[in-house]
């Protein structure tokens, strides 16, 4: 069960105009099941995105990032989204991106549409080829049921190892307009920076210019899914999607202004929400755990120390076991990779208890108030570097026993 995540309630999630969503149960990996995904997109829509930076990155990764490039390059625009579970296509060569293409040209055919104007994605077990005739023909069926109100059934049929769908929706008025949208992302485990096994996607009904767009998403992802990690795995399939309908009274053409503020302040909060359900349901978490880190010199030093506290599993076995064993922290700070670090100057606390003070044990600390502390299930780190201003934060969560027999036994 999700960390402290209410399930989406269906009603709650708000039909985004401009976009339409279908699903079907085609039988990839499974029977009986929500497992492929079609999104339909208005007429004059604009659509960006991040991709994961893993060199091994999938097929429908290296197609929907062309076809992104071609609209850049004043090809034409994107118009539709197809998603299948079950199967990454990821290290399949040649054949793979043939089945990604001719996914792409079967929606492309059911739609009226060509197939560049179509983003493909997958995610699910990696090296094996993509059951495409299976797609093909679920395709008919998720394509009839298109309707603007199946948020909550995109949301599972995006699942894997999720224990439970993950969506958000937001209506808030910006420049006089009322701004609708609404998300859905999907991941459990390997889970980190630069994206990870994780797909989202999130919709809103103003106009963004395409330059904004793109500016929009990075900001948005860095705050975001970019700061989030589960176990320190960096997949083949991560992608973050922005789809701008245009659809609303609100139009924005410049990456500045109290609009745009205003919009990449609630497009940030949105995805920030959709990147921590998927820490709050990480496969076998029990806790879920805010790092930051704060008083760096720059950005750039906080984010590498709080990763490599997120990712020890020294730390994260310490929270699981409700452990006060802190000094797996301070060790980790030392690793991360700061040189010119003084740690003299360091202090350490966890939510309210002032663990260690300039660099080593705080005298008034007590293990009691550590632990109890670590028995929550949310708990905040704080890293003082005494050495500047910037700060960073990540979200991460604890490593159980269930971690991993979920991933010894991934594939049947």
């Amino acid at each position: 069960m999700a960390v402290n995540s209410p399930l989406p309630v269906a009603a709650d999630l708000k039909p985004v105009n401009g976009i339409e969503i279908g699903f079907a149960q085609a039988g990839i990996k499974k029977p009986n099941r929500k497992d492929l995904l079609v999104m339909k997109l208005a007429e004059g829509a604009t659509v960006s995105g991040v991709f994961t930076l893993n060199r091994f990155c999938a097929a429908p990764v290296q197609i929907s990032k062309a076809n992104l490039a071609a609209v850049k390059a004043g090809g034409q625009p994107i118009r539709a989204l197809v998603v299948n579970t079950g199967n990454a296509n990821a290290g399949t060569g040649e054949q793979g991106l043939a089945n990604a293409n001719a996914t792409c040209a079967e929606v492309a055919k059911l739609m009226n549409l060509e197939p560049q104007q179509v983003l493909p994605f997958s995610t699910g077990v990696i090296l094996e080829q993509l059951p495409i005739q299976k797609i093909i023909d679920g395709l008919p069926a998720a394509v009839s049921n298109l309707k603007a109100d199946n948020w909550f059934n995109a949301a599972e049929a995006i699942m894997t190892t999720d224990t439970q769908p993950k969506a958000a929706s937001r209506t808030l008025l910006i420049g006089g307009h009322e701004v609708t949208m609404t998300g859905i992302s999907k991941g459990a485990g390997m889970i980190k920076p630069n994206m990870a096994t994780m797909l989202g996607y999130l919709a809103i009904d103003a106009k963004v210019a395409q330059p904004v767009l793109d500016e929009l998403v990075k900001h948005a992802a860095d705050h975001s899914f970019n700061s989030i990690t589960i176990d320190g795995d960096t997949s083949t399939n991560d992608s973050f999607i922005v789809m701008a309908t245009g659809t609303g009274g609100l139009s924005i053409d410049s990456a500045s202004g109290a609009d745009y503020e205003a919009l990449k302040e609630a497009v940030t909060d949105i995805s920030r929400n959709l990147a921590q359900q998927i820490i709050r349901d990480g496969e076998g978490a029990t806790k879920f755990m805010t790092i930051t880190v704060d008083g760096g010199r720059d950005v750039q030093e906080c984010r590498k120390i709080a990763y490599a506290i997120a990712h020890s599993p020294l730390v994260k076995t310490a929270f699981f076991a409700s452990d006060p064993n802190l000094g797996r922290i301070l060790a980790a700070v030392g690793y991360a990779g700061v040189d010119d670090l003084d740690v003299s100057k360091l202090d350490l606390y966890l939510d309210d208890v002032w663990v260690a003070k300039s660099g080593g044990r705080n005298p008034d600390y007590k293990e009691e108030d550590g632990q109890r502390v670590m028995k929550q299930s949310e708990i905040t780190t704080r890293v003082t570097l005494g050495r500047g201003d910037a700060t960073a934060t990540v979200w991460t969560c604890d490593l159980s026993h269930d971690y991993v027999s979920i991933n010894a036994d991934y594939r049947s």
